[in-house]
């Protein structure tokens, strides 16, 4: 099977959908399947670690504005060109006989995708915002949200299957394996795992380094991880190597070894999430993105997460007392990690696999 995979990282989209779709290629080539991946050459793109990962990447030109910092909400500017453009370079860069073509891009749309259908197999799109129209043959929404059934209705044509929830989301190995062996939270919080995505330009982990230094750190380890785009890594280096029980991480392979071994993850909605729910990991979240707000309204409501509030709102007083709240209630802690264990068996990527071999 031939799959090609439309996906960009860049300083505005960070790195979380060239994260989950390298999950996805990575399971489909161990099926046998040949990959191949087709970026625009943005500022913080991912290429270079696709092409490490021994997979074929094909560049797409660089957007006609490069610019250092996008609207975070402003998906189309995402793009880099307009769909039509995208969709004839695309096009050019294909492989010949590709079976699927994944799509994971919030820039993209209908439009685009009519286009393509010409010269694909089948088109497979993950999307989170259920904000505009799909021609697709397999839809992808890996999030926890009210009437997740109900989302794309009359978004996409009625033969289309949907994959919806959390049960579908894409992770890797790692996560289920370490599922298999750590034991419940016991609500006791010694370590602590930090990690606001590839980019963090609101440099929310020092926030949250402000707000662990007004609480008494004598009895916990931090772990801080930050990703390769993140631009205020020189000075949280600096920061944290007088910070004694503070250790900072960049540039892991996962994140897996470091949220076993933590008993509170602090840190953004996203991909991460699902990754923290499958090992069980207790979790203080800050929903950095608008699509984000849902879900963790959702699973907030539900006790599934802490929800500490959408960044914009965020402040360190209010952080720090969050975090003294959630370090104050063992059994709290404890019912956190049971309802997020409980949601995510870390089987999703896989189950989109068999999806995609058996049509």
């Amino acid at each position: 099977m031939r799959v090609a995979i439309r996906v960009d990282a860049s300083l505005a989209a960070g790195t979380g959908h060239v994260m989950r779709c390298r999950t996805l290629a990575d399971v489909l080539r161990s099926h046998g399947a040949t990959i191949q991946f087709i970026c625009r050459a943005h500022l913080g793109n991912c290429m270079a670690a696709l092409r490490a990962d021994g997979f074929e990447v094909a560049e797409l030109s660089p957007p006609s504005r490069n610019k250092q910092r996008l609207e975070r909400e402003d998906h189309a500017e995402w793009l880099g060109a307009s769909q039509s453009d995208d969709a004839q370079e695309t096009i050019a860069a294909l492989n010949e006989g590709v079976d699927w073509l994944v799509v994971d891009h919030y820039g993209i749309g209908a439009d685009w995708q009519r286009k393509l259908s010409e010269h694909v197999g089948q088109i497979m799109v993950i999307d989170d915002l259920a904000n505009r129209q799909h021609i697709c043959d397999l839809l992808l929404d890996q999030n926890y949200v009210d009437d997740i059934q109900g989302r794309y209705r009359r978004k996409v044509p009625a033969e289309t299957k949907c994959l919806l929830g959390p049960k579908y989301a894409l992770l890797g190995p790692q996560y289920a394996a370490l599922r298999q062996v750590c034991g419940p939270s016991d609500g006791q919080v010694r370590r602590v795992f930090v990690f606001f995505g590839g980019t963090d330009l609101d440099n929310l982990t020092g926030m949250v380094l402000s707000a662990l230094e007004g609480l008494t750190l004598e009895d916990i380890a931090v772990d801080v991880v930050v990703g390769v785009n993140n631009p205020n890594h020189d000075a949280l280096a600096s920061r944290t190597s007088v910070m004694p029980r503070v250790r900072l991480h960049r540039s892991l392979p996962h994140l897996a070894d470091l949220m076993a071994k933590a008993d509170l993850a602090i840190g953004a909605g996203g991909m991460t999430t699902w990754e923290r729910c499958c090992i069980g990991l207790p979790s203080l979240v800050v929903s950095i993105a608008e699509n984000q707000k849902p879900a963790c309204e959702a699973l907030a409501r539900d006790g599934i997460i802490e929800w500490a509030g959408h960044y914009r709102h965020l402040s360190e007083s209010s952080l720090t007392e969050a975090i003294a709240s959630v370090r104050e209630s063992p059994s709290q802690v404890r019912r956190l990690g049971q309802a997020a264990r409980a949601l995510v068996d870390g089987k999703g990527a896989q189950r989109v696999v068999r999806q995609l071999m058996a049509n």
